[in-house]
């Protein structure tokens, strides 16, 4: 008998395999055995809230169809490992290229799109990068989307723990936040709030976007799927990009040299070639 049918709720092998299978048809996400204890360990506050017993019964009520549930499931699976100017020279290189890049060009509107955005850090962090750039930033439109329902809750909000901001620089802190020592929290400023969209999205799924996008941010994403998934993610958002526009992925991934849409500029940024 394994050590996992041997825990407060047993979970067998079987019982494993299909909760990957069932996350892996539906978002695309690898759910490697690696990843058994982890898996445990968020799906067990489930099973103890809803008074289930065995994941062997859990796994039945993900296949009945209920929806509401299927939705928790998800939401739980997905790692959201995120913070404020996260891989700062992503947002060194927005600031000192991409955008005075982008004022030569005078657009009428710029759109970006924080794909994968979790609770907010990063599309709030493009938000700062952008309002501290441009004189005018009201032509600038960010799209933040993200799988989980409850992280999109919490990103619209904009209200964090005082500690997620402590590492940031006094400037930005009183640009941009509004602080409350009482509660020791904060939150973004309205002004911030006003150019971002959240809105949530399956990538696996149907992209509802009409418009094209200077720059996508996609990071941290890529590592959760499989290489045949991955690269067809990438063709998808080479063909939502603008001639010559950027896409960012994270440190620990990579493009294969099979795509000759991308050229790789550095440090895990990329740019579209035509």
């Amino acid at each position: 008998m394994s050590e996992f049918q041997q825990r407060e709720f047993p979970m067998t092998d079987a019982d494993f395999w299909s909760l990957s299978e069932l996350a892996y048809k539906h978002t695309g996400i690898v759910l490697g055995e690696h990843k058994k204890n982890l898996v445990y360990g968020r799906l067990s506050r489930r099973l103890r809230r809803l008074k289930i017993a065995n994941f062997k019964d859990y796994v039945q009520l993900l296949e009945s169809g209920d929806a509401v549930e299927f939705d928790e499931f998800l939401n739980t699976v997905t790692t959201n490992l995120t913070s404020f100017f996260r891989e700062g020279h992503h947002f060194a290189y927005l600031r000192e290229t991409v955008l005075p890049l982008i004022q030569t060009q005078n657009p009428s509107k710029v759109r970006i799109w924080s794909a994968g955005c979790s609770t907010g850090e990063e599309p709030y962090s493009i938000a700062m990068t952008i309002r501290d750039y441009f004189n005018k930033p009201n032509s600038v439109k960010i799209l933040a989307t993200d799988l989980d329902r409850n992280v999109l809750q919490h990103a619209r909000t904009g209200v964090y723990e005082a500690s997620r901001v402590e590492s940031l620089p006094a400037g930005i802190i009183n640009n941009h936040f509004i602080v409350d020592k009482g509660m020791g929290n904060v939150t973004v400023n309205d002004k911030l709030k006003s150019m971002i969209v959240f809105n949530r999205l399956n990538l696996l799924g149907n992209w509802p976007i009409t418009k094209k996008f200077d720059v996508i941010f996609c990071r941290n994403v890529l590592i959760y799927f499989d290489r045949e998934t991955q690269q067809k993610l990438i063709s998808r958002y080479v063909d939502q990009l603008n001639s010559k526009g950027f896409l960012f992925i994270g440190h620990s991934e990579n493009i294969s040299r099979e795509n000759t849409d991308l050229e790789f500029i550095g440090q895990t940024i990329y740019r579209k070639k035509y």
